[in-house]
């Protein structure tokens, strides 16, 4: 039942996003959206649209020409008519009621100020963010080469300039810019050299990872703390609307199956 009702929501945010369609393409004044393009990604494991390149997001928006197009030519080809349609098209009208309502019962649930109050004090530990940094860097493929980097830089070279002549690193062309990032999401060396540097300073050294050595500049630093309730709440709301839409559906399903005409063959 939980993994049903998860699905459900998934339909029910699937549902949401195709009513406030972006539209890709237009086939003979019909609208390729968001919809169509999520039919399509979903055979396809671990596709994001948005972190496609222009080039395979054009692939996939051929393709949704292509099935709308298909799609026109079954439907003049009288397949409407065929039983297997029209069986087919119960199925699909019941679900998409189904999802309509279960859209309109999640958003009739209401949260109390209180609530969202409670949840928070009762899961700090649920809220606590590490200590962050902002940092550049260039990336070399040998010491000789950074240290060589690091001579430039005590000489007044613009960081951010011999990043983007000089790193091996994917972001060079941004000016070897990080953004910010906690301890664990970089490589161990990484992280103890620009955590230990001081706000507007670089690593006097070359720092040395698996991708090769480094020179890194710290812009700024953040404390570890508590993320604040108003930060959170629409995480807290989110999930406690889940919860509750979770257990009403348990309580309406096992009243339906008590008063159902039910064989399990």
């Amino acid at each position: 039942m939980k993994k049903y009702l998860i699905g459900s929501m998934v339909a029910v945010s699937l549902l949401v996003s195709s009513i406030q369609a972006k539209t890709f393409a237009t086939v003979n004044g019909s609208d390729i959206t968001e919809r169509e393009i999520g039919a399509i990604l979903q055979v396809i494991p671990g596709a994001n649209y948005s972190q496609m390149t222009k080039e395979q997001q054009n692939k996939v928006i051929d393709q949704a020409i292509e099935k709308k197009l298909l799609g026109e030519k079954a439907l003049k080809a009288g397949m409407e008519k065929e039983p297997e349609f029209q069986t087919a098209l119960k199925s699909v009208k019941r679900d998409l009621a189904l999802e309509l309502w279960m859209k309109k019962q999640f958003e009739a649930i209401k949260l109390k100020d209180s609530e969202l109050k409670d949840f928070y004090k009762s899961n700090k530990s649920m809220f606590q963010k590490p200590e962050t940094a902002k940092a550049k860097h260039i990336l070399l493929k040998t010491e000789a080469d950074a240290k060589a980097v690091i001579k430039e830089l005590k000489g007044g070279a613009d960081f951010a300039g011999l990043a983007k002549t000089k790193s091996t690193g994917p972001s060079g062309p941004s000016g070897g810019d990080l953004g910010w990032f906690d301890k664990k999401r970089m490589v161990k060396e990484f992280s103890d050299a620009a955590f230990a540097l001081k706000k507007g300073t670089y690593t006097k050294k070359p720092v040395k990872t698996q991708f090769g050595y480094h020179v890194i500049l710290l812009e700024d630093k953040k404390p570890a703390g508590n993320v604040t309730l108003d930060e959170a709440k629409p995480s807290i709301e989110q999930s406690l609307k889940v919860k509750k839409f979770q257990e009403e559906m348990k309580k309406i399903t096992k009243k339906l199956r008590s008063s159902a005409d039910i064989s399990i063959k």
